[in-house]
């Protein structure tokens, strides 16, 4: 069963007055909330299509991934807006059966007093909110993330207190995953990421377990794409659009679909212990905005990969957001949780 009990409700950035314990990596006091309040939907929009969320088929629809053009080694920069969007559906889908072993795991520890826990890609900070208030005892976030308006966003709106009222306080670090190292995690107890390694390449995730495995530290890396989408009522153009998307998602040799499997690959090779659980979001009526954002990602990916599909793909996208809008479409979109127990003190 899901685990509900929380102190906040997922998918809200919280007002939280009074001293906050937030620094960057240099001890600089970082700014307010209100100072970084993400901007609101364009008026007159039509749609509404938030500005980063995914990319989008019709002219004049901003692209839904980015928010500026990105140089050649550059990473998609991510809305605010579309991670917030999305933030109750990943609260609802990742796999609290992983936590109890990682309490397990963590309440066995050598001479730790509190976790320090690493979240990568950190976003808005989303992971924290879900994670924070389900583990007991004092935390210390370290929050990663290449961009340094989502560091702040994070900074600013993370949670307080665990489970157990403890403290809970975080600094940011601006840095990328391919330059991880044991070092970089000396003294962490755990190390999150949520939505990042389908957007890794194979080298990559070597990297994140050589410095997980190297430090000794667990891993749970929830909501990676599974490639399976199931929507309802069905369409014949489904199949071939899901296609399309996972050869988008595989571009650049980055790993999309495939990752998780690669991923247990390489921390089984380093001597960890694997597990994996499904985490689909599951969207109704009550997540039509969210819907409506996904299918507009999704199937403008899969045109950019395939162009030929454009004419058979505008009809269909314009009936599936109609349906959403009435409130007659499900969709699954599949995705896995992964927990990696490595070994205390690093590999033998």
């Amino acid at each position: 069963m899901r685990e509900t009990a929380v102190t906040q409700q997922a998918g809200q950035i919280p007002g939280q007055p009074g001293p906050r314990d937030v620094t960057d990596a240099a001890g600089t006091a970082l700014p307010t909330e209100q100072e970084l309040a993400p901007p609101t939907p364009e008026a007159g929009s039509g749609d509404g299509v938030i500005p980063g969320a995914g990319p989008t088929p019709r002219p004049g629809e901003r692209a839904t991934v980015r928010l500026r053009e990105d140089g050649p080694d550059d990473q998609p920069r991510y809305a605010p807006e579309w991670l917030q969007l999305r933030e109750p559906a990943d609260a609802d889908a990742r796999a609290g059966e992983l936590l109890d072993p990682l309490r397990i795991r963590l309440a066995n520890l050598p001479g730790r007093s509190g976790l320090v826990v690493h979240d990568l890609g950190c976003g808005t900070g989303s992971m924290g909110r879900w994670l924070a208030p389900r583990l007991d005892g004092p935390q210390h976030w370290v929050l990663h993330d290449r961009d340094p308006y989502l560091l702040h966003f994070a900074a600013v709106a993370s949670p307080r207190s665990a489970a157990d009222g403890s403290r809970v306080t975080v600094e940011t670090r601006r840095g990328d995953v391919a330059r991880l190292t044991p070092e970089a995690l000396l003294g962490a107890s755990l190390v999150t990421a949520s939505a990042l390694l389908d957007v890794l390449t194979r080298a990559e995730v070597d990297i994140l377990a050589d410095a997980c495995t190297g430090a000794g530290c667990p891993a749970l890396l929830t909501l990676s794409v599974a490639g399976r989408v199931d929507i309802g009522p069905g369409d014949p153009l489904d199949a071939e659009l899901a296609e399309a998307f996972n050869a988008h998602q595989r571009r650049g040799g980055l790993l999309g679909p495939d990752a998780v499997t690669a991923t247990c690959e390489a921390f089984s090779e380093r001597g960890a212990t694997v597990h994996v659980v499904p985490s689909a979001w599951r969207l109704g009526p009550d997540e039509a905005a969210l819907t409506a954002q996904w299918l507009r990602g999704w199937v403008g990916a899969a045109v950019e990969q395939r162009p030929d599909l454009k004419d058979r793909a505008e009809p269909y996208l314009r009936e599936r957001l109609a349906a959403c809008e009435a409130g007659e479409l499900h969709v699954t979109v599949h995705h896995s949780d992964l927990l990696a127990l490595t070994r205390p003190g690093g590999p033998a």
